[in-house]
C-alpha cells in the first residue's frame, strides 16, 4: 500500500481471473482512491477482457467476481459484505472508464509491452514545476480544487477560474495541481506570467507556439494571433489536455490562447489565474475558485519557516513574530518576504523594522501589488482606489459614491471595477474594506511622487505631515484631501490662513481641531467635510458650503446648522449625530437633494421642521436617540422615496400616524424604546415595509406582522396560537348578518339582494337561478348536522365533520367549509376546468344583537402554504375594485392550506363561521370529497 501511494503511475492488468483475488481488488480500491484525491495516474490493461466486461461486472469477469463475492460471504470473512461489494465494485467502474490498452490473445504480447512502457516513459518524462520550498497551505487547496475539475465524473471541456488579489498564492496552487493531475492528460501546458510576456513584441505569438511545443512537442512558426488560432484549434480539438493560464489580465489574452471550447479535445481542463473578476463573467468560466488569505495556524508556520527556518517561531519572538503575522494579513507573499527579510536579525532590528514598514511598505512586495493598481482602466480608478486607501476605509459604499460622483469620478463603476480587481472588498453591511497591505501600497504611491516634502503630495493622512503643513502653513494647491484625527487631550488650533493655497481641497477630514479666523480660505471645491467636535455653535455664513456632498460634524457644539439658511443644491448627506446643543434642524426646502439625514442622539431637539416633507429624494431619516423630540411632522409621512426610518430611543414619540402607508419606499421602520404602545394598522397595510422593529416585534416582516396581529387579538375570539409568515395584504367580501337560527332563516331574505351586490363588486359573474328557501337552507345552517341534513335532502355530497359542502348542478358553484368558532381552516380543493371567483364569509352569532358591520374589527386570510397572510379592516371591505377581488383569489392555488379568521368588537361571541368557495362554473353532480 505504501508502494501505491509513493508511485506516479499505477497499472493495472485485468485479467479473466483479477476479480477472483481479494487482494487485488484492496489495491484497486486504494489505486483508484489515490487517483481521486493526490490525482495518481492510473493505466489500465486489458489482458484478454473486454473493458465493458470489467466496467459493468458483466461475461466471465463478471462470473468470477460475483463467485468471489458468494465465496466470502459464505465464510463471513469480510463483514459488512454489501459495504465491500459496493467499494469495489465502484473500483472496477472507475478504472475501467478510464482510456488504457486492450491487449487479446491473437495480439502479438511483445508489441502490446512496447506500446505500454513508451506510454509509461512519456508519462513520467514530464518536468514538474517548483512550487515551494515550504509549501505550507498548499495540499489543503489543491484538494478542494480537483475537487471543483471533476476531473473522473464529466468528459466536457472544462473552464476553471481561480480569482484573487496579488501575492495571494494562485500561481502556487495552479503549479501544485499542474503537477498533481497533468499525468492524466494526453498532453499539458503551463503558461506563466501572461500578462507580462504578453506586452512584449513576439510575446502573443509565443504563448500559442509554447502550447504547441508543451502538448505536441511542434516546433510550430506562428505568423500571427488569427493564424494560431487556427493552428491551436486543428492540433488540439482531439486531444484531453490541461491547459494552466497564469495572470490572464484580458479578454483578448483568453480568445487567443484557449478560444472557444470547441478548440479542446473532450475532457480537457483550463485552469485561469487572475485578479480581474470581469474576465470570468457570464459564461466564459465553469467555475470560480476564490483565494482566501491564510489563517492564523498557516500564516505562523509560513513565516515561522522563512524567518527562523523551522516552524515555530523562536521563544524571544513570539510576541512580535503575531505583530508581523497581523500585519501581513494572511498574505503569503508578504510572510514570506518579511520572513526573509527578518530572519537572523535581533528584536531591536525587527522593532525598527515594522516601525518603517508603517510609513514605507517593503519594496518587494509593494512591487508585486502594485501590478493590480498599474492595470487600472483609467485615471478615474486609481483616484478612487488612492482616495479609499486614505480616507474611506470603513464608510458606507453608497455614502462614498455620492461623494466620488460629486467629485466627477463616477463612483459606482469605479468600485465595482475595484472590487473585480480584487483591490476593494464590500462587506455584509455595505462597507468598504481594503487589505492593509494594499492600504499602505495605495498610500505609498502617493508618497513617492513626494518623499521629502508632504505639502506636495495630493493626499495627507500622517498626522506628523499634516501637523507640520498646518502649523507652517505651506499647503499648496497639489494637496486634494486631508485628515487630521488628534484625540481631545492633544486637541489643536490652527489659523484658517493654513488653508488658503489648497485651492483644490476637496476632501477633509478633522477631529480634535479648531480653526481660528476667515473661514472663506477653505477651498470652493470643497466637497466633503467630516469634522467631529466641531467647536463652533453654527457653520459660519462665509465658509464655501454650495459644492458640499456631504456635511458630518458628530460631536458638535452647533445649536443652528445656520444663522441664515443656505441653499446647497448639491448636499446628499447630513450627519448632526451627537450634537448635544442642536435645538432646531434646519429649513430644509434648501436642500432639494439631500438623501441621507442623520441626527441621531440631539437630546434638546424638541422637533423636526414641517419642510422636512419638502425632501423628495431621501431615503434615510435616522433620529434615533432624540429623548426630546414629541413627535413627528406630519409632513414627513408624504416622503415617497424615503427607505428607512429610524425613531428608536425616542421616549416621547407616542404615536405614528396611519399616514405611514403613504410612503411608498418605505422598507425599514425602528422604532424601539418609544413611547408608542400599538404599531398601527398602516404598518400592515404597506406593500414596502420588509423589516420591522417596535413594540416587542423585530425581524423581517411577514415573520413579525403574525405576532403584531396576534397582539390586537381578544381572547374572547378563541383564536390558534401566532401563525408563521406574512406577505402582504388584500380583500375579503364578508357578510355580516343577524343573529341566525333555524327558525329565524325565512325572516332573511332580505340579505339576497346585498349577497348579489357583493358578489358583483368583487368582479364576480353570478347568476341566481335558486329560490330563496334552498339557498337559505344551505346558508344558514347552523352546525354540521344541519348541514349534513339539507346536503342529503338536496341531493349533495358532505364530509360529515361540517368540513366540505359540495352542491349539485341546481345551486351556484359553491364548495362550502363550515366549522365552530371564529376561525375556518381548509384546504382549497382542485376542480378540473373550473376558476375560483370569489370568497364569501358567514358568520353566526349567539348573542341576540345584531352583529352590524360597524362590529367588525378585521378579516385575516392566512395562506399556510404560501406562508403569506392577507388582512383587510372593516372600513376597507365593503369598497373594493373589480381588481382587489381578483388580485384575492389569484393568490390561492388549489391545495394550498388555508384559514380565514373573523374578530369582532364590542365582545361578540362567534359561534359558526362558514366559507364559500364559489366557482364560475357548474361543478358535476357528486364529485366527492377532496379534502381531509
Amino acid at each position: 500500500m505504501q508502494a501505491i501511494e509513493e508511485s506516479q503511475i499505477a497499472i493495472i492488468v485485468f485479467s479473466r481471473n483479477f476479480a477472483e483475488s481479494r487482494w487485488c481488488l484492496q489495491e484497486l480500491e486504494k489505486i483508484m482512491h489515490c487517483n481521486r484525491t493526490i490525482g495518481q495516474v492510473v493505466l489500465p490493461v486489458f489482458y484478454d477482457v473486454d473493458p465493458s466486461e470489467v466496467r459493468h461486472q458483466t461475461g466471465e469477469f463478471g462470473k468470477s467476481f460475483r463467485n468471489f463475492l458468494n465465496t466470502i460471504s459464505k465464510k463471513g470473512e469480510d463483514w459488512p459484505y454489501f459495504g465491500l461489494s459496493w467499494n469495489w465494485r465502484k473500483a472496477l467502474r472507475e478504472a475501467a472508464s478510464v482510456a488504457g490498452f486492450v491487449v487479446l490473445n491473437s495480439r502479438n504480447e511483445n508489441d502490446a509491452i512496447k506500446d505500454i512502457v513508451e506510454n509509461v516513459i512519456r508519462l513520467l518524462n514530464k518536468t514538474d514545476l517548483f512550487i515551494a520550498e515550504k509549501p505550507v497551505g498548499v495540499e489543503s487547496r489543491v484538494e478542494n480544487m480537483i475537487h471543483l475539475l471533476d476531473i473522473q465524473q464529466s468528459n466536457d471541456v472544462l473552464l476553471l477560474g481561480m480569482w484573487g488579489m496579488g501575492g495571494i498564492g494562485k500561481t502556487t496552487i495552479a503549479k501544485a495541481i499542474y503537477n498533481k493531475i497533468g499525468r492524466n492528460f494526453d498532453g499539458r501546458s503551463f503558461l506563466a506570467n501572461i500578462r507580462e510576456v504578453w506586452e512584449q513584441i513576439v510575446g502573443q505569438v509565443s504563448l500559442q507556439e509554447q502550447i504547441l511545443f508543451d502538448i505536441c512537442k511542434e516546433t510550430t512558426k506562428i505568423q500571427n494571433i488569427e493564424s494560431g488560432k487556427v493552428i491551436l484549434k486543428d492540433r488540439l480539438r482531439h486531444k484531453r489536455i490541461l491547459l494552466v493560464l497564469d495572470d490572464i489580465n484580458t479578454l483578448d489574452q483568453l480568445n487567443a490562447l484557449c478560444g472557444c471550447r470547441e478548440y479542446l479535445g473532450p475532457g480537457s481542463r483550463i485552469i485561469i489565474t487572475t485578479r480581474d473578476m470581469h474576465i470570468m463573467r457570464g459564461n466564459r468560466v465553469d467555475r470560480v475558485y476564490k483565494m482566501k488569505e491564510m489563517d492564523e495556524i498557516e500564516s505562523i508556520e509560513l513565516f515561522s519557516w522563512h524567518a527562523f527556518k523551522q516552524a515555530s517561531p523562536n521563544e524571544d519572538f513570539v510576541e512580535i513574530s503575531k505583530t508581523v503575522i497581523e500585519y501581513s494579513g494572511g498574505l503569503p507573499l508578504a510572510l514570506e518576504v518579511l520572513g526573509s527579510y527578518l530572519f537572523d536579525r535581533s528584536v531591536t532590528e525587527w522593532k525598527c523594522a515594522l516601525k518603517k514598514l508603517k510609513r514605507i511598505p517593503n519594496d518587494q512586495v509593494q512591487k508585486k501589488l502594485k501590478i493590480s493598481y498599474d492595470g487600472l482602466n483609467d485615471d478615474a480608478e486609481k483616484e478612487i482606489f488612492l482616495d479609499i486607501a486614505c480616507f474611506f476605509i470603513g464608510m458606507d459604499r453608497n455614502d462614498v459614491i455620492q461623494i466620488l460622483d460629486g467629485c466627477e469620478l463616477y463612483g459606482e463603476i469605479g468600485i465595482s471595477v475595484l472590487v473585480e480587481r480584487s483591490l476593494v472588498i464590500v462587506d455584509d453591511k455595505n462597507r468598504l474594506g481594503m487589505h492593509d497591505l494594499l492600504r499602505d501600497m495605495g498610500r505609498e504611491i502617493i508618497r513617492e511622487k513626494s518623499p521629502k516634502v508632504p505639502e506636495g503630495r495630493s493626499r495627507l493622512w500622517f498626522n506628523k505631515d499634516v501637523l507640520d503643513v498646518l502649523s507652517e502653513q505651506t499647503g499648496t494647491k497639489a494637496i486634494e484631501g486631508m485628515t487630521l484625527k488628534l484625540s481631545k487631550a492633544n486637541a489643536k488650533c490652527f489659523r484658517t490662513e493654513a488653508f488658503k493655497k489648497m485651492k483644490r481641497l476637496r476632501l477633509l477630514q478633522l477631529a480634535g481641531v479648531e480653526l481660528d479666523g476667515n473661514f472663506e480660505y477653505l477651498s470652493r471645491y470643497l466637497r466633503w467635510l467630516s469634522w467631529n467636535g466641531f467647536p463652533l455653535t453654527y457653520l459660519p455664513a462665509k465658509f464655501h458650503q454650495k459644492n458640499l456632498i456631504s456635511i458630518e460634524l458628530e460631536n458638535s457644539n452647533v445649536r443652528v446648522l445656520w444663522h441664515d439658511s443656505l441653499r446647497l443644491e448639491k448636499l446628499k448627506i447630513l450627519n448632526l449625530s451627537h450634537s448635544h446643543h442642536l435645538t432646531q434642524t434646519p429649513d430644509f426646502s434648501y436642500l432639494p437633494n439631500l438623501e441621507k439625514l442623520v441626527l441621531v442622539d440631539c437630546p434638546r431637539l424638541t422637533e423636526i421642521c414641517h419642510s422636512i416633507g419638502d425632501l423628495e429624494k431621501v431615503i434615510l431619516i435616522n433620529l434615533e436617540d432624540c429623548i426630546s423630540l414629541r413627535k413627528l411632522p406630519r409632513t414627513i409621512y408624504k416622503l415617497k422615496c424615503l427607505k428607512t426610518l429610524i425613531l428608536s430611543g425616542c421616549l416621547m414619540i407616542n404615536k405614528l400616524e396611519e399616514d405611514l402607508e403613504q410612503m411608498e419606499s418605505l422598507t425599514t421602520l425602528i422604532a424601539n424604546d418609544t413611547a408608542i404602545t400599538k404599531v398601527p394598522f398602516s404598518v400592515l397595510r404597506s406593500k414596502s415595509i420588509g423589516y420591522i422593529s417596535m413594540c416587542g416585534h423585530e425581524g423581517i416582516s411577514r415573520n413579525v406582522f403574525p405576532s403584531i396581529i396576534w397582539s390586537w387579538m381578544s381572547p374572547t375570539n378563541n383564536l390558534p396560537s401566532p401563525f408563521q409568515t406574512s406577505d402582504g395584504m388584500s380583500s375579503l367580501v364578508p357578510l355580516d348578518l343577524p343573529n341566525s337560527s333555524c327558525q329565524e332563516l325565512s325572516s332573511i331574505t332580505r340579505y339576497i339582494p346585498l349577497l348579489r351586490s357583493l358578489w358583483l363588486e368583487c368582479g364576480t359573474q353570478l347568476q341566481l337561478s335558486l329560490d330563496a328557501d334552498k339557498i337559505l337552507d344551505v346558508l344558514y345552517a347552523t352546525n354540521s348536522k344541519e348541514l349534513e341534513s339539507s346536503a342529503t335532502s338536496q341531493n349533495m355530497d358532505v364530509n360529515g365533520h361540517g368540513g366540505c359542502l359540495l352542491l349539485g348542478d341546481s345551486y351556484p358553484d359553491w364548495l362550502t367549509f363550515n366549522c365552530k368558532g371564529s376561525s375556518v381552516i381548509f384546504e382549497v380543493p382542485r376542480v378540473q376546468g373550473r376558476n375560483l371567483k370569489t370568497i364569501m364569509c358567514i358568520v353566526y352569532s349567539s348573542t341576540s344583537e345584531n352583529i352590524a358591520s360597524d362590529g367588525l374589527k378585521n378579516v385575516m386570510v392566512k395562506n399556510y402554504t404560501k406562508a403569506t397572510i392577507q388582512l383587510y379592516k372593516r372600513e376597507s371591505l365593503f369598497s373594493f375594485e373589480d381588481e382587489d377581488g381578483k388580485r384575492l383569489v389569484s393568490s390561492i392555488d388549489p391545495g394550498n392550506k388555508m384559514e380565514i379568521v373573523v374578530v369582532f368588537e364590542n365582545n361578540f361571541i362567534v359561534k359558526n363561521t362558514t366559507i364559500y368557495l364559489i366557482y364560475d362554473e357548474p361543478i358535476c353532480k357528486k364529485i366527492g370529497f377532496i379534502l381531509n
